[in-house]
């Protein structure tokens, strides 16, 4: 069995249970340099092998995986020094922040042999799981078009000091979750147009950047797709809309998975109408925790993913290629949003040498 290790206890709680709950990884040691955090965790799951200082993870040669849920700008140090260690790495969502890291990280997983994988956890959830199963088995025919959205009601984040720096973008932090959605189906997109505001609920707090966009995106075969986000906002009730949303029109059907309520609707090309609703097995499986706060299903999916993808010789995807360009594509969108013009991926790969 492949063991693994976490760097990060916030996001990494929902890792540390899906490890734990696991029967293909084992969980040998965790990190973080908060103690405090580190002592929490191991009293909530009685699993007592911490550490402050990540080379103690990566001088340990017994770890086969480092699993990363450390802040954005960390990444990139990060994986890079677990993959010169020998380890085969599972990053966080967005994979890096900063595009000049990716050159030299795509070279060195290339050099060590060691595999990377980037946790977009949605794509495990039920829901997109039997979507996707569904689409590629022809349910709904060919892909004309996907529209995604994720519209929550954070406005308690505006209580944070934090998410009122100009550092902190709801781009990022959301939208990147139904941005994956549209390039897990659409992978080659071209060229995006957006525009955003700061709602009035955000120009009140103090917000630094949009937390209201719409976004139109154009791929090289010439379909289109569209994402849509609105944090500062009530949402309406979960039964008439879904907090976050991936909808699939074909040329013989439809499809509609909702993430939280694990919910998926489809129409399909014999014209039958199916909602299906997971029950309480399934529920209890993906959240574990108080509300719905964190999750630990979906990523008890993916780290299961990984280690057949590493023990059976496969690609697990999104790899890392693929986290790049969903950065790069989100760096794109950063740029529309500021130009109030198009802009081709391309361009902003080019300035990265990619």
């Amino acid at each position: 069995m492949l063991k693994i290790a976490i760097l990060g206890l916030g996001e990494g709680r929902s890792t540390m249970s899906a490890a734990i709950e696991s029967s293909k990884v084992e969980l040998v040691k965790v990190c973080d340099r908060n103690e405090e955090l580190c002592k929490q965790r191991a009293k909530e799951f009685d699993f007592h092998s911490y550490t402050t200082n990540y080379d103690d993870l990566l001088k340990d040669e017994a770890i086969d995986i480092i699993a990363i849920y450390t802040p954005d700008h960390l990444h990139a140090e990060h994986v890079k020094q677990a993959l010169l260690h020998g380890k085969h790495v599972v990053c966080t969502k967005p994979f890096i922040d900063d595009l000049s890291d990716a050159k030299e990280l795509l070279e060195l997983s290339e050099k060590t042999g060691k595999k990377v994988f980037i946790g977009q956890s949605s794509r495990f959830f039920e829901p997109a799981k039997r979507q996707r199963k569904d689409f590629e088995e022809g349910v709904i025919g060919d892909l004309i078009t996907i529209e995604s959205h994720y519209h929550a009601d954070h406005r308690w984040f505006l209580k944070k000091e934090w998410s009122l720096l100009q550092s902190f973008k709801w781009l990022y932090g959301g939208l990147s979750h139904p941005v994956d959605f549209i390039r897990w189906y659409l992978p080659n997109i071209e060229e995006v147009m957006g525009y955003g505001m700061i709602s009035s609920n955000g120009k009140t707090a103090g917000l630094k950047n949009e937390d209201t966009m719409h976004f139109i995106f154009k791929a090289t075969d010439g379909r289109i797709a569209r994402v849509s986000g609105v944090y500062t906002s009530p949402t309406q009730p979960t039964k008439r809309d879904s907090g976050m949303s991936v909808i699939l029109r074909g040329t013989e059907g439809a499809s509609q998975a909702d993430y939280h309520e694990l919910r998926y609707s489809v129409t399909d090309k014999e014209g039958e109408e199916k909602i299906i609703h997971w029950g309480d097995a399934t529920l209890k499986y993906y959240f574990r925790f108080e509300g719905q706060s964190h999750h630990g299903g979906e990523y008890q999916n993916y780290l299961e993913y990984f280690a057949d993808s590493i023990e059976q010789g496969f690609t697990a995807y999104p790899d890392m290629k693929e986290g790049i360009g969903t950065v790069a594509l989100l760096q794109a969108m950063d740029k529309t949003l500021q130009t109030g013009m198009p802009v081709k991926i391309a361009d902003v790969l080019k300035e990265y040498n990619l």
